[in-house]
């Protein structure tokens, strides 16, 4: 426990004589921890939560096929009758 304390208190010191260096260190672990932060937030809404709809696992999506392959950009006005 002795050399803990000794360690903790060299390191402080050392750091309050670099106040540079110090400013950097606690910026870049500021945005570090802001960035991981924001990332998981968007992954979590995005791919963790379930979706917000009843039965969500009949949710589809409508395309028209064409000799090049599948289209998707579709209004609705496509499908009234």
């Amino acid at each position: 426990m002795e050399t803990l304390t000794g360690d903790v208190r060299y390191a402080l010191r050392t750091l309050w004589k670099n106040k540079g260096f110090s400013a950097i260190a606690v910026a870049a672990l500021a945005l570090g921890i802001g960035a991981n932060t924001a990332i998981f937030t968007v992954v979590n809404a995005v791919l963790l939560e379930p979706l917000p709809y009843p039965q969500p696992e009949r949710i589809m999506k409508l395309g028209r096929q064409y000799s090049g392959g599948v289209g998707y950009s579709n209004s609705i006005t496509k499908y009234m009758v």
